[in-house]
């Protein structure tokens, strides 16, 4: 990765980072964004897909849905540092062949990697700078489901990002956050050929799975949209 955006997030997600969420992962499970989500895709069969999840961290949607029956997951990371992590948690729950691991950016990395059932990206979006092409290219390789976990355009969370950010600039890191416009987001998935099946609001996150609707469905969570505080 040459980006400086890139390398600043290499650099912002570190060893330290990773083992700090590793042990909350462990002590108390999923964030709370992160169960809704796990809670949605599990009102479908899960047993033998495969998933792809970009930008996982620790793996704890992966960890999770390898216990729900997922056959097989791909974790994309731009932090080799959370990589580890992942496959560290992998081999306590003695996963590891389940695994295949990329490190880098994943719009480069995507043209290399297969379709997945299931694709996820648990705050990616507010992550990088282009969500155009990291919309297009992770929907490209979602075959049914495609979760979203991404800031909602609050006060609070425009809040939080600008301070985010003043941090990383008088830390002198170019790794920066964004606030995307969720109208153009859920457009973009639309078109990709999706459409919403659960949706759940914390105060700062907005969670959403898809799934798709050209092609042929083996299984569907319920239709109606749920919406959680």
């Amino acid at each position: 990765m040459t980006c400086p955006h890139c390398v600043g997030a290499e650099l912002f997600f570190d060893e330290k980072e990773a083992q700090k969420d590793l042990r909350r992962y462990r002590s108390k499970g999923p964030m709370k964004m992160a169960q809704m989500l796990l809670d949605a895709l599990g009102q479908a069969d899960m047993t033998g897909k495969r998933s792809l999840d970009i930008g996982g961290g620790v793996g704890a949607l992966q960890h999770e849905l390898l216990k729900a029956g997922v056959a097989s997951a791909v974790d994309v990371d731009g932090s080799a540092a959370y990589i580890e992590a992942s496959k560290e948690e992998a081999g306590r729950n003695g996963t590891t062949d389940r695994f295949e691991y990329h490190h880098g950016d994943f719009v480069d990395i995507a043209p290399s990697l297969e379709p997945a059932d299931i694709v996820t990206l648990d705050r990616v979006l507010c992550c990088y700078p282009d969500v155009d092409a990291m919309v297009a290219k992770s929907t490209a390789l979602a075959g049914e489901f495609y979760g979203l976990i991404y800031p909602r355009k609050t006060f609070g969370a425009r809040g939080a990002i600008k301070l985010a950010n003043l941090y990383m600039k008088l830390k002198q890191n170019p790794f920066r956050a964004f606030v995307h416009d969720p109208k153009h987001i859920d457009s973009m998935v639309r078109e990709a050929g999706f459409e919403p099946r659960y949706e759940g609001r914390t105060l700062v996150w907005h969670v959403v799975l898809y799934q798709r609707t050209r092609d042929e469905r083996r299984s569907a969570p319920p239709d109606s949209t749920e919406r959680a505080a």
